[in-house]
Order: C-alpha cells, then sequence, then structure tokens
C-alpha cells in the first residue's frame, strides 16, 4: 500500500508539473480573461435572456475579439511613444513624491516602485515589440478562455462547490464569499470605473492639445493607477494638465480643461457611479488593498493587481475564522 501511494504521489506531481509548465507561459492571458468573463458576467445573464447563453457568449466574444485586434494594432503604433511618456511621467511623479516628508518604510517602498516599474515595463515592451506574433497568440488564448468561462460560467460554479471539504465547508463559504466580495469591489468598482477615467483622461489631452496619442495614453494609464491609492486619484492627472496649459499661457484652455477634468475624471464620477458599484474601502482596508495591488505587481506582474488584493483577503478571513476558534476554545 504504501508502494502504491507513493508512485501515485510521483504519478500526480509529475502531472502537475507539466501542467505547470504547459499552462505559465499563458497564465497572464488566462487570468486576464477570467477577470474580464467576472467583470462582464451580469452583462452577458442579461443578453443571454435574449439570445440565449451561447448566443450571448459569441456576441460578447465576437466584441471582445475586435477590441483586441485594435489593440495590438494601437500596441504597434504607439507603443514607443507611450513607453517613453510613461517613463517621462512615472520619473516625475515619483521625484515629486520622493521629496515628501514620508515615513521610511513607505519612503522605501515607492523608491523601489520608482525603480522597479519603468524597468519591469521595459521589460514588458521589449518582450512584445520583438515578438508580436507571441502577444497575437496570447489574444487568441484571452478570447477563447474569455468565451469558455462565459459558456461553461454555472458548470464551473457548480464544480467548485461541489469540491468543498464537508468538514471545513462553511469555512471554504466563507473564503469564497471573501474572494468574490473582494473580486467586485476591486473589480466592478474600482477597476471599471477606472478604465473609464483612464479613457476620458486620454481623450481629453488629445482634444486639449496635451499630447499625442502614446502621451495620452500614457496619462489614461497613469489615471488608472493613481485610482488605486486612497487619498489620490485621477484628479492629479487632470491637474497636472491645467497646470500645464496654465503656464503655457492658455488659459481658456486650463479652464476648460478642468471642467471636464471635474465633470468626466474627478470628483463628478465618484459621485455619481461609485455609491452605485461599491463605495471605495478606507483605513486599513484601503492600506491592505494597497499593499496587495502594489505587493501582488512587485511578485507577480501586472497580473499580481488581481492576486495580491484577493490573497490578502483571504488571509484576513482565515486570521479572523482563526480568532473565532481560540476564543471558542477558551470558553
Amino acid at each position: 500500500m504504501e508502494l502504491e501511494a507513493g508512485i501515485w504521489i510521483a504519478v500526480s506531481l509529475v502531472v502537475l508539473y507539466l501542467v505547470w509548465e504547459t499552462v505559465s507561459p499563458i497564465l497572464s492571458p488566462i487570468i486576464l480573461a477570467v477577470t474580464l468573463a467576472y467583470i462582464l458576467y451580469p452583462l452577458h445573464e442579461r443578453l443571454a435572456e435574449r439570445t440565449g447563453n451561447r448566443g450571448a457568449a459569441l456576441i460578447m466574444t465576437a466584441v471582445l475579439t475586435i477590441l483586441t485586434f485594435l489593440f495590438i494594432i494601437g500596441f504597434a503604433l504607439w507603443i514607443n511613444d507611450v513607453k517613453s511618456s510613461l517613463a517621462y511621467y512615472t520619473s516625475a511623479f515619483f521625484r515629486w513624491l520622493l521629496t515628501l516628508n514620508l515615513p521610511p518604510s513607505i519612503y522605501e517602498l515607492f523608491q523601489k516602485l520608482a525603480e522597479d516599474i519603468p524597468k519591469r515595463f521595459e521589460e514588458y515592451v521589449l518582450g512584445y515589440t520583438y515578438s508580436l506574433p507571441k502577444l497575437a497568440l496570447q489574444a487568441i488564448v484571452m478570447v477563447f478562455a474569455f468565451y469558455g468561462m462565459l459558456v461553461n460560467a454555472r458548470s464551473i460554479k457548480r464544480e467548485v462547490y461541489s469540491l468543498l471539504p464537508p468538514e471545513n465547508k462553511e469555512l471554504a463559504m466563507k473564503l469564497l464569499e471573501k474572494a468574490g466580495q473582494t473580486l467586485h469591489n476591486l473589480l466592478r468598482s474600482w477597476l471599471v470605473i477606472s478604465i473609464l477615467k483612464g479613457i476620458l483622461t486620454s481623450l481629453g489631452f488629445i482634444l486639449f492639445g496635451l499630447a499625442g496619442p502614446g502621451g495620452a495614453i500614457a496619462a489614461g494609464i497613469f489615471t488608472i493607477v493613481f485610482e488605486l491609492l486612497p487619498v489620490l486619484g485621477g484628479w492629479v492627472v487632470w491637474l497636472a494638465g491645467v497646470i500645464y496649459l496654465f503656464n503655457g499661457g492658455n488659459v481658456l484652455e486650463a479652464i476648460l480643461f478642468s471642467l471636464y477634468g471635474i465633470a468626466f475624471i474627478s470628483p463628478l464620477p465618484d459621485v455619481l457611479l461609485r455609491p452605485r458599484l461599491g463605495t471605495r474601502e478606507k483605513g486599513v482596508n484601503a492600506l491592505v488593498s494597497l499593499i496587495g495591488i502594489f505587493g501582488g505587481y512587485l511578485a507577480f506582474g501586472f497580473v499580481g493587481v488581481i492576486i495580491g488584493p484577493v490573497a490578502l483577503s483571504l488571509l484576513a478571513t482565515l486570521v479572523e475564522e482563526w480568532k473565532e476558534i481560540k476564543a471558542k476554545s477558551a470558553r
């Protein structure tokens, strides 16, 4: 029996190793596909009432395919301009940030980010610039995974719940609920609004002549990043644009762009949209989310923005459950 068990363990480890080696090169597009499917699933359910499950999935996948194709074209055309603009904006922001009187630990974190973000972005860009077929292949994987997630969402949910251990089902349910809550707050509230603000920021930078397409896309990316922060937000980017216009003597354009920023970037969208999609976390929860986002990024790359906060929320749930068990045993 021991020999048989040992053989099965060895076979299982070999299979897991082979699966990991197969999946790891395309892990990022799969995570992105799962994220998009989670965000858009309520829309898929509404559309499925009229067109059926597969019809809704096909329509949404077709739209995603078109957008992905346009993204690849834009990537090929503007990536060098985006890279240069993003490096410039990042350097300027962190130079200003590091002049503030920050606690040593926060200062070291921002210093590490100032060094790591441009370097890692450069690696991503170089990796895809010289291998556009690789980017296209990952896009294909993402599209097919997205379709599969939408079509089989209910089956996947049933399978996940069926695999929960009966003896610890309550704890497993709490972990799933916590992960779902974190994903809802992170993706369906922050990410949706932040991406919308980023797009509007890019359009504003182009309309008011603040930058070309590459610089405008970089400004939109910065808006999305600033929306991660508990105190700051997209208003920092449009305010910098207003100051630039004002210093250049374009007073009327500066006033109009400030009105554009207030109405479409921040704070008016926060007042109108966030109460419907979920409020931004405050205090300790916001700090934990911030650590999870940046720590996840440093550990796993861009997909770590999703992995980090979810992992920390699951850890918090486990700690709370452990405290409850200790309290019950102490009675």
